[in-house]
C-alpha cells in the first residue's frame, strides 16, 4: 500500500492499515506493507509546521506518530513529488492501494481589491515561516509595521495574532528557527487587530486557545464596538448552547471588562466587520472594514457602513483549500477529490479503484489534528472492504519493477528515515549549542540537505 503524505491524515492511515490488517479485517492482506511517501525530508506535515511553537503539549502528537513511522511494516521515502519524481500510473502499477493524504496547502483568497499589495500575505504563509517550512524564505517577514489586521475567526487567526503580540524572549527555549526568533525579537508590531466578519457566538475559535491570547505578558486586550448583549449566551433554542460558544463568550467577557494597562503591545478582538478593500500604493497603509449583521435566517451582509483602520500588515486566514493532484479527479467548488467514504470518484460517479482520500483533502479544512484519526480509519475500513475475499479489487502489475528500481534507474532517491534522523539529530545539537531548549529548526532546504546527508533532498521552489 502506498500513502502520499506524511502529515496526521497520512500517518493515521499508515497506523490503522497496519492495526486493521494485524486483527484480521482482511486475512489475505496479513502482515501490509506500507509506504509514505512525501515531497518534503521531513515527516509529520502540520504537526511540524503548521503548530505555533510556543503549543509544545499539541507538538507530543509527533512522538506518537513517530512511532508509526518506526514500526517495522511502515516505510518513509521522502524527497518525492507526486507528478514529477513519481506518478500516479506509477504508484497504481506498484501497490494494492494508494491513499492520498496531501491536506490543503493553499490560502483562500478575500477577493477585496487591494489583496496583492506588498504587505498583504496569506496568515498561512506567516505560520509556515515562523514554523520554519523550507518553501518559507526566513526574511519572508521583516515585521517594521506598527499595526496588523489578521483577518479570520479561527484558531490560525489566533494562533497568528498571538505570535505578533507575544514578546519574543518567551519563545527562546521552542523551535523556532534562529532567523525567525530574531525577526521576532525586532518586531516593531505594537497594535494587532483580530477582525472577525461574524460575530463572537459564531467566531470557531476554541476556548483554551483564546483564552491564551488574554494571557500574554504586557499585552492590554480589548473588545471594542459590541452592540449591547452581543456576549450574553444567545437563547437556547432545541439543543443546549455548545460549551466552546459559552466558553468564547465568558472569555470575551473578561476581556470586554478590563481597563487598558499601558502595555507595549495591544490586541483589539473586532467583531462584525469584514474588510471591503485594502488601501495603499506601494504597500499597505490601512484596510477599509465594513460592519456587518446578521438576518434570521442565519446570513452575514453588510450594513454600508464603512471604517478605516490604518495598519502595515494585513494577513488574511480565511481558510485553506486543497489542490488538484496530477491526474486525479477533483471537485474545484468544494476543493476536494470526490469520494464516497474515501473511495475516489470518477467522473461516472463510481470507485476509480485501487485509489482512495483522507484527511483534508476528503473532507476540505475542518476539525482539529485528532479528527483526521476516525477519518483515516473510516477510509481504511473502506479500503479492506474492497478488498474482501471475493471482491473484486485493483492489484499491483506483477510486470512492473518495485517503485526503488524506477527510481534508481532515473537517478532518483528517496530520503530515507534514517536520513530524517540526521536532521532531527542537527536540530537537538543546535539546540544543545544555543541553549535553546530541546530542538531548534533547521532553517531552509540546503541546511536540510546537509543534515541528512541527502543532497538532493530539497524538491523545493525552482529546484
Amino acid at each position: 500500500m502506498a500513502v502520499v503524505g506524511s502529515g496526521p491524515a497520512g500517518l493515521y492511515t499508515a497506523e490503522a492499515l497496519v492495526k486493521q490488517t494485524a486483527q484480521g479485517a482482511d486475512g489475505s492482506a496479513a502482515g501490509v506493507l506500507v509506504d509514505v511517501l512525501d515531497r518534503l525530508p521531513t515527516p509529520y506535515g502540520l504537526v511540524r509546521y503548521g503548530v505555533a511553537p510556543d503549543h509544545p503539549s499539541i507538538r507530543s502528537i509527533a512522538d506518537y506518530l513517530r512511532r508509526v513511522l518506526e514500526h517495522p511494516q511502515v516505510r518513509f521515502l521522502g524527497g518525492l513529488r507526486l507528478g514529477r519524481e513519481v506518478t500516479r500510473e506509477m504508484l497504481l502499477a506498484c501497490y494494492d492501494a494508494v491513499v492520498y493524504a496531501t491536506g490543503a496547502p493553499r490560502d483562500r483568497s478575500l477577493g477585496v481589491s487591494g489583496e496583492d499589495l506588498p504587505g498583504s500575505a496569506a496568515a498561512a504563509d506567516f505560520v509556515r515561516w515562523y514554523c520554519g517550512h523550507p518553501d518559507a524564505d526566513p526574511a519572508m517577514f521583516t515585521l517594521d509595521a506598527r499595526a496588523v489586521a489578521v483577518i479570520g475567526a479561527g484558531n490560525v487567526a489566533l494562533d497568528v495574532s498571538r505570535m505578533l503580540a507575544r514578546p519574543a524572549a518567551g519563545l527562546d527555549a521552542t523551535d523556532v528557527p534562529e532567523p525567525v526568533l530574531a525577526a521576532l525579537a525586532a518586531s516593531r508590531v505594537e497594535e494587532v487587530h483580530l477582525v472577525c466578519r461574524r460575530g463572537p457566538a459564531q467566531a470557531r475559535f476554541t476556548t483554551k486557545e483564546l483564552r491564551e491570547l488574554g494571557e500574554l505578558p504586557d499585552v492590554d486586550i480589548t473588545v471594542p464596538g459590541l452592540p449591547p448583549g452581543a456576549l450574553d449566551p444567545p437563547a437556547e433554542e432545541g439543543a443546549p448552547l455548545d460549551r466552546r460558544v459559552r466558553g468564547n463568550l465568558a472569555v470575551l467577557a473578561e476581556w470586554a471588562g478590563r481597563s487598558p494597562q499601558g502595555a507595549a503591545r495591544r490586541v483589539s478582538v473586532r467583531f462584525w466587520r469584514r474588510p471591503a478593500e485594502i488601501l495603499g500604493t506601494d504597500r499597505v497603509t490601512a484596510v477599509r472594514l465594513e460592519q456587518t449583521a446578521q438576518d434570521a435566517s442565519g446570513r452575514v451582509s453588510g450594513t454600508g457602513r464603512f471604517e478605516l483602520l490604518p495598519v502595515q500588515l494585513v494577513l488574511r486566514s480565511v481558510g485553506y483549500r486543497s489542490v488538484p493532484l496530477p491526474g486525479l479527479p477533483f471537485d474545484e467548488r468544494r476543493a476536494v477529490v470526490p469520494n464516497a467514504d474515501g473511495r475516489v470518484l470518477g467522473a461516472d460517479g463510481r470507485p476509480l479503484p485501487g485509489e482512495y482520500v483522507v484527511g483534508w483533502l476528503k473532507r476540505g479544512p475542518t476539525g482539529v489534528i485528532g479528527t483526521n484519526r476516525p477519518d483515516a480509519v473510516q477510509t481504511v475500513r473502506a479500503l479492506l472492504a474492497d478488498r474482501a475475499p471475493g471482491t473484486p479489487a485493483h492489484r499491483a502489475d506483477p510486470a512492473a519493477p518495485p517503485l526503488a528500481d524506477q527510481l534508481a534507474a532515473r537517478g532518483v532517491r528517496p530520503v530515507t528515515y534514517d536520513d530524517w534522523l540526521g536532521i532531527d539529530a542537527g536540530e537537538h545539537a543546535m539546540a544543545a549549542a544555543l541553549g535553546r531548549g530541546d530542538r531548534v529548526k533547521l532553517s531552509g532546504w540546503d541546511a536540510l540537505d546537509t543534515a541528512s546527508g541527502h543532497p538532493h533532498a530539497g524538491p523545493g521552489p525552482g529546484r
